[in-house]
């Protein structure tokens, strides 16, 4: 697994044994380094060592387009559950880092991309992450493979067809488990819902997701003003 090196506001994404250089000079990473050693370049620069955390996997995941922000992807995990032991369908790979945080949490994840070159990226993010063994990235058509996967706890699903997918969720999913769709349009969203609703899952629910960062200063507290902090549509799920 990489570690996080900062310095200051500077932060690296460094496997161990390799060799980082910037302009602060060039530092090696012992194979064996550890969260909370302090190493220096040949400049004698320090640089400490984090462990990685999700937000650190946002942060420095190489990127193959818009990933999936923080928020959206703790309310998916509050909203389904996502363990230890659980077994995950995601479909719509994009950097990974969703498929990185349910790994964290656990699960086992097989996810599909459909363009090979964001599928590589991503595996190469699983790697990374120290995940690529709980992280099964495949290159494909989700709705292809439907018949060949099996059963799983919860399926995720961010991509156009998510409604196609959400019709066959009953045999996909166990009792009990949980689908989640994450749509950036209404329209997809309103597919999503009756498509749920007449295989008959229940507890079926939408959300619009939003954020807004609060400001502190001598005049006062508010919310900000810069933007609603809108990012996309949840929804949610189960099979009884």
């Amino acid at each position: 697994m990489s570690v996080l090196l900062v310095h200051d506001d500077r932060e690296y994404l460094v496997p161990p044994g390799d060799e980082l250089q910037t302009d602060l000079g060039v530092l090696q990473v012992p194979d064996d380094v550890e969260p909370g050693a302090v190493l220096e370049t040949h400049l004698g620069e320090a640089f400490h060592v984090r462990p990685l955390r999700g937000p650190d996997l946002f942060n420095h995941f190489e990127r193959t387009g818009a990933p999936m922000m923080p928020r959206d992807i703790g309310i998916i995990m509050g909203e389904t559950g996502i363990s230890g032991g659980d077994r995950v369908l995601d479909a719509g790979t994009g950097t990974g880092v969703l498929s990185a945080y349910m790994a964290r949490a656990g699960a086992d994840v097989t996810t599909f991309e459909q363009k090979a070159e964001f599928a590589d990226v991503a595996r190469e993010n699983m790697r990374l992450a120290g995940i690529d063994d709980r992280v099964d990235v495949r290159t494909g058509d989700v709705t292809e493979h439907l018949d060949e996967l099996g059963e799983f706890d919860v399926v995720t699903l961010d991509t156009i067809d998510a409604a196609e997918v959400v019709s066959q969720v009953p045999e996909l999913l166990v009792r009990g488990g949980f689908v989640s769709v994450y749509s950036p349009f209404v329209e997809q969203t309103r597919d999503a819902v009756e498509a749920a609703r007449e295989v008959g899952l229940s507890n079926v629910t939408s959300y619009e997701t939003i954020q807004r960062k609060m400001d502190f200063d001598d005049r006062g507290s508010r919310p900000s003003t810069r933007g609603v902090g809108h990012t996309g549509y949840l929804t949610f799920a189960r099979n009884d």
